[in-house]
């Protein structure tokens, strides 16, 4: 008998027939067995007798796919376990009060709170100053080491912490500050110090673009000598803005005043010519045209400015200047009637225009080797630049 039960197990059509259909079933189709039981499709009994498996087979795919459906809608861990424990020493909570201040841009009273709320632990205002001080003497000395031979342009300005000026320098590729010093000073020698220590250790670009302060540019003249410094247009752009908007809000305001006056001799009823009402209404609309014109031109020639003159995808460096030029002139003709305000503006365009406009000069050298790599005319790589410069939506583009 027993060597009746050997040969029937070792016949291929033997009592493994269910075992080996389940083993050969490929991953895929277990999905998919899994997938049919819990959607109902067929029953379990039908869906092993296709396959040529065990209802059981079938039960276990099935608690399996349940298993990772359970494991992906529902929380692992709930939210009253432990998902890690931290051992915190002075260095890490130094680590900390460095994190929030850098990371998060916590205030000093920000992270005391923190650091008493959350971990229990006290600390004075003093004690974060310290760590944040230490912290930059460990940074200045890694920075120190840095080779800044790599940058191609840099960009210097003086922002304030308060009413301490930071004199700032900053790599246009990458964003990375080679130049972050708080000084009681921002004129020539502070500014040349900085640019020295930072040519000392490789920095040498092209050129340079800051606004138009003489503290800067005269240090930066002592400390590399003949290397550009382009002037950026956004300072420009703000201090032409100025004046555009008081002058809007001016004009705005003798409207008012003359609605005002219109609605009162309209409740009066004279028609005395001579009248003192009707006197300064006529007053009113002559203050109203004017100051309306003359906000409307200072707009207009502020616009053009910003979106013709100083726009990066605009004319060459020689039409640049004509329009320039123009806007100058027509603001000069217009500064009687507002010198206040208009003069300021109109002398520093004038004074600024060679700086602000070179970079115009080092785009038409870029777009003129555009077009010479690919043999077409520079005006059609222009052409296309200005079209980047519109929305894909607009009905030019």
């Amino acid at each position: 008998m027993d060597r009746c039960v050997g040969a029937a197990a070792r016949l291929p059509g033997g009592n493994r027939k269910g075992v080996g259909a389940a083993a050969r079933l490929p991953g895929g189709n277990r999905k998919d067995l899994a997938i049919q039981v819990l959607a109902r499709s067929e029953t379990v009994s039908h869906l092993a007798t296709r396959h040529g498996v065990s209802c059981k087979f079938v039960y276990q795919q099935t608690h399996k796919a349940c298993a990772v459906l359970d494991n992906a809608f529902s929380p692992a861990v709930p939210d009253s376990g432990v998902l890690f424990e931290l051992t915190v020493t002075k260095a890490w909570l130094r680590h900390v009060i460095v994190g929030l201040t850098l990371i998060c841009r916590s205030s000093y009273r920000g992270i005391v709170e923190f650091l008493r709320d959350l971990l229990g632990v006290p600390i004075s205002i003093g004690c974060v100053h310290d760590v944040l001080q230490a912290a930059t003497r460990q940074a200045s000395g890694i920075n120190c080491d840095q080779d800044l031979s790599g940058i191609r342009v840099g960009l210097h300005d003086e922002i304030f912490q308060g009413a301490t000026p930071v004199l700032a320098g900053v790599d246009a590729a990458s964003t990375y500050c080679y130049i972050l010093a708080a000084e009681h000073r921002r004129d020539a020698d502070t500014w040349g110090v900085h640019l020295l220590d930072a040519a000392a250790q490789g920095l040498g670009p092209n050129y340079t673009i800051a606004d138009a302060g003489q503290g800067l540019r005269a240090g930066q003249r002592a400390a590399w000598g003949d290397t550009p410094c382009h002037g950026d247009v956004f300072h420009i752009q703000r201090q032409c803005e100025g004046p555009a908007n008081t002058l809007a809000r001016l004009a705005k305001g003798a409207t008012s005043r003359r609605m005002a006056l219109q609605a009162g001799f309209g409740r009066a009823g004279q028609r005395d010519p001579d009248s003192e009402l009707v006197v300064q209404l006529e007053l009113a609309r002559h203050t109203e045209a004017r100051a309306s014109c003359l906000a409307r031109d200072v707009r207009t020639l502020t616009q053009w400015l910003r979106h013709d003159v100083l726009a990066l995808a605009g004319p060459d460096l020689a039409t640049r200047r004509e329009l320039f030029d123009f806007v100058v002139e027509e603001l000069a003709a217009r500064e009687p009637e507002d010198p206040r305000r208009i003069r300021l503006v109109r002398v520093a365009l004038q004074n600024q225009r060679d700086h602000l406009l070179a970079f115009a000069g080092v785009l038409d050298a870029k777009l003129a080797d555009i077009a010479q790599a690919h043999a077409v005319g520079e005006p059609l790589v222009r052409e296309a630049l200005v079209l980047h410069r519109l929305p894909t939506t607009s009905p030019v583009y």
